[in-house]
């Protein structure tokens, strides 16, 4: 089997303001048609979006509402690509709106849509999803599965992000804090349960290994179907 990270998105494949997650029904509730898309090459919508990135900065809602928090983030973004960079975008939003707040936001929109969807649900908070944002590559992913299997703080997201950022390991930033990488906890039906444990004792293996190779296995038959 190839190397399970080699094809994986690290950041986002659609295009900038397109409102994938947002304008899902299945995961928002609100259709594509209520969705609010912002077109980085269309000037009134970007006039838009700074509409949105000044209302953004100032609403008090943002941490209540992921939507909302994820629209303003597109928004930034959009409004970063139309105007061509941080700065430019903040000063044509205005004095309350600085460098970093687009920079912080806009990186959110960049987020692979896996961890968009968690964002959206509520599952991931839109502070801790700033911070999975600061780190780049397949970390993202690890650290954003540990805040839901590990149930970090923010306050510990914003720290691993800040010792990987400084050159540790993902794996060695998560053990500082008591997180062992890669561990879920799974609840299984009873009989799949005593399956699984007596085939494991019977064959003298984990029960790691039978079900990371179940796993891996599935994986493969999804890549090629």
């Amino acid at each position: 089997m190839a190397d399970e990270g080699a094809d994986l998105p690290t950041d986002r494949r659609s295009p900038v303001g397109e409102p994938v997650i947002r304008g899902d029904e299945r995961i928002t509730g609100q259709s594509a048609e209520e969705a609010k898309r912002f077109d980085p090459t269309d000037p009134e919508s970007v006039a838009e979006a700074v509409a949105t990135v000044r209302s953004f900065a100032t609403e008090t809602r943002a941490d209540a509402d992921n939507v909302f928090v994820l629209r303003g983030a597109a928004a930034c973004a959009a409004l970063v690509r139309g105007e061509g960079s941080y700065k430019a975008a903040a000063e044509r939003a205005g004095a309350d709106v600085t460098v970093s707040f687009i920079r912080k936001w806009a990186r959110v929109h960049d987020l692979p849509r896996a961890i968009r969807i968690h964002v959206a649900r509520g599952d991931i908070a839109p502070t801790a999803a700033k911070h999975i944002a600061r780190v780049g590559g397949e970390a993202r992913y690890q650290l954003a599965w540990a805040a839901l299997d590990a149930d970090l703080t923010v306050r510990e997201v914003r720290e691993i992000a800040s010792d990987i950022n400084d050159g540790s390991p993902i794996e060695t930033a998560l053990k500082r804090r008591g997180v062992t990488p890669g561990e879920i906890r799974v609840t299984l039906p009873s009989a799949t349960y005593r399956t699984l444990r007596q085939r494991a004792a019977l064959e003298s293996r984990s029960v790691d290994g039978i079900v990371d190779e179940a796993l891996r296995a599935w994986v493969a038959e999804s890549d090629d179907s």
